[in-house]
C-alpha cells in the first residue's frame, strides 16, 4: 500500500506484551506475536455510532483518557495471555497469586482483583501526589524558617513531581519485558510515521522513521504535569489564602482541579497533531525527550507487528482517518 499525499492521522495506538493495538475508523486491531512466531491479529469493528460527548471540548478528554485506560489495560490482558508460553505464565505467577486462582472463584477474583486496582490508585497518589506537598512542607519548615516561600510551592511540587515520574520511568525501563514493551512503543510510532508520510508500509521504509511522535500518551502525561503545575500556581496567585491551608484539602483541590487539567492537556495533543508551530514545539519538547526512555529502537520482527496491526485499520481513503 502506498499513500502519495502526507496527512496527520488521527489513527492511535498503545504497545503491548509481544503485540500493539491500534485505533482507527475502522475499528480496533490487536496484533501479537504468539510463541510459535506467527502474528496473531484480532480486530473489534466500530459500530459506527459515537459518544455525544466526544462532541464537547475539554470535557472529551476526561471520557477519552478514561476510555483509553480501561480498553488499554483490557488489551495489555490479552496479549499477555496471547504471547506467553504456559510455562512463562506459571514463572510469572507470584506463589500468592497461584493460591488465590487455586482456592477462589471467578467471582471473588474480580474482587480482589478490583482491590489490587483501587490500592494501585491510592499508591499512585501517595507517590504523585501527596509526597511533593509533604516533601515541599518539611522543605519549609526546617531548611527555609525564615523565609515565606508559600505561594511558589505549586512550582516547587510540579518539578518534584516531573522529577518522580522521569526517575519512576528510567527504573522501570531498565526491567526487561518492559523493554521489550517500549519496543513496540518505537514501532508504533515509527509505523504511524510512515502511514503518516505517504510511504508504503514495509519494515524497510518503516525502520527509516522517527520513534518520537508528538502525539503520544508520554507526551500527553508530561502536558497533564505542566499544565497542572501552572494552573495551581495560578490559583494561589488569584487566592493567596490557598498557599497556608491544610494539606489535605489542598490535594482534594488538586484532585477537583485534575479533570480540568487532563481536559486541556487532551485538546493541546489533539492541536499539536495538526499544527506544528512555536508554543507546540516548545509545549512537546519535554514529551519527546521523555520518549528516549519510553520508546526503544525496534527490530524488523517488531515492526512487521506493528506494520499488520496498523494495515488493519486504516481505510483505501487516507482523509477517513484525518484529525478533525
Amino acid at each position: 500500500m502506498s499513500n502519495k499525499k502526507q496527512h496527520k492521522t488521527s489513527i492511535g495506538g498503545q504497545a503491548l506484551i509481544e503485540g500493539i493495538m491500534m485505533k482507527g475508523p475502522k475499528g480496533t486491531a490487536m496484533s501479537v506475536r504468539l510463541p510459535d512466531g506467527t502474528i496473531d491479529t484480532e480486530v473489534e469493528e466500530n459500530t459506527g455510532k459515537k459518544n455525544p460527548i466526544m462532541k464537547i471540548p475539554v470535557v472529551r478528554g476526561v471520557y477519552a483518557f478514561a476510555d483509553s485506560m480501561i480498553s488499554g489495560y483490557k488489551y495489555l490482558m490479552k496479549s499477555a495471555d496471547k504471547a506467553l508460553t504456559e510455562d512463562e505464565k506459571e514463572e510469572d505467577m507470584s506463589k500468592l497469586d497461584k493460591w488465590l486462582s487455586e482456592h477462589m472463584s471467578e467471582n471473588m477474583m474480580n474482587i480482589v482483583t478490583g482491590i489490587s486496582s483501587v490500592l494501585g490508585v491510592v499508591l499512585a497518589m501517595l507517590v504523585f501526589l501527596y509526597l511533593p506537598i509533604e516533601a515541599v512542607d518539611l522543605f519549609d519548615t526546617y531548611l527555609l524558617k525564615s523565609v515565606d516561600i508559600s505561594k511558589y510551592h505549586p512550582l516547587i511540587e510540579g518539578i518534584m513531581r516531573i522529577i518522580i515520574f522521569i526517575l519512576y520511568m528510567y527504573l522501570v525501563s531498565k526491567m526487561s519485558m518492559i523493554k521489550r514493551v517500549f519496543m513496540y512503543h518505537g514501532a508504533e510510532h515509527k509505523t504511524i510515521f510512515c502511514y503518516e508520510n505517504g510511504l508504503e508500509l514495509s519494515v524497510e521504509n518503516v525502520r527509516k522513521m522517527s520513534r518520537f511522535h508528538p502525539r503520544c500518551g508520554t507526551a500527553f502525561m508530561f502536558v497533564m504535569l505542566i499544565l497542572s503545575m501552572i494552573t495551581s500556581f495560578s490559583l494561589v496567585l488569584i487566592f493567596p489564602e490557598l498557599a497556608n491551608i491544610n494539606k489535605i484539602l489542598w490535594m482534594v483541590i488538586k484532585l477537583a482541579i485534575l479533570p480540568v487539567v487532563m481536559g486541556i492537556g487532551y485538546e493541546f495533543i489533539k492541536y499539536a497533531g495538526k499544527h506544528e508551530n512555536i508554543i507546540v514545539k516548545i509545549l512537546s519538547y519535554p514529551g519527546l525527550l521523555m520518549q528516549r526512555i519510553t520508546t526503544v529502537e525496534p527490530t524488523d520482527d517488531i515492526i512487521e507487528v506493528a506494520i499488520e496491526s496498523i494495515k488493519t485499520v486504516i481505510t483505501d481513503n487516507p482523509e477517513d482517518d484525518m484529525i478533525k
